[in-house]
């Protein structure tokens, strides 16, 4: 998704100031400019989202440890509700929950009553670190593309090679997830097209 915003951002950019007439120099700043400022709000964007989940997930976590320091019963009990809605039966589910609370306490509850596993944990550095890398490499496709298109042609194939590009990632995002690799290619390339379509209407209403 942050290459999909980092072509889709930096392609309409560019296409919007080339339909204005602008030069290849003001092309090149502009991209570079957009690139970097958008790789930082993406991190930056996304850090603060991640710590905000991070924050709920401390408070969640000393609740929770609260709760089992006073009714130490209790959680148990509603350990084993949980796994009894999974499917186990009601003697085994209570045996379960004793010896997990046994191991560690906190962390069997955090895991399957709250959701929060380690793996799963928030960590806002590496959010912010994967978002703002992921767009621009996406936004370095475009980037590149204009230095190697002769001016004359550059509108429609920086718009073709945009919209390849989010096609490939769309498919390759679909194939991931287990859905039709056709569909989310054709979904991500249509509305790449959209707004790519404003983008150059844009330039083009202000250049004249």
């Amino acid at each position: 998704m942050g290459a999909n915003d980092g072509i889709i951002s930096i392609a309409g950019l560019l296409l919007g100031v080339a339909a204005a007439h602008a030069s290849h120099a003001d092309l090149v700043v502009t991209g570079v400019s957009g690139l970097a400022a958008g790789a930082i709000a993406m991190a930056a964007g996304e850090y603060v989202a991640v710590s905000s989940q991070a924050d709920l997930e401390q408070a969640e976590l000393a609740l929770e440890r609260s709760s089992l320091s006073t009714n130490d019963a209790a959680e148990r009990d509603e350990l084993a509700a949980i796994y009894v809605e999974r499917g186990l039966d009601p003697a085994l589910a209570v045996a379960v929950a004793q010896q997990l609370m046994a191991r560690d306490a906190l962390a069997a509850h955090a895991r399957d009553e709250l959701g929060i596993s380690e793996i799963l944990r928030a960590h806002p550095p590496q959010a912010a670190l994967a978002s703002g890398a992921s767009f621009a490499c996406g936004a370095a496709l475009p980037l590149a593309s204009i230095e190697m298109m002769p001016a004359a042609v550059l509108l429609p194939l920086l718009a073709a090679t945009s919209l390849l590009s989010l096609a490939v990632l769309g498919g390759i995002a679909a194939r991931l997830g287990g859905a039709p690799i056709w569909r989310g290619a054709l979904r991500v390339a249509l509305w790449g097209a959209v707004a790519l379509a404003i983008a150059t209407s844009v330039g083009t209403a202000i250049g004249h």
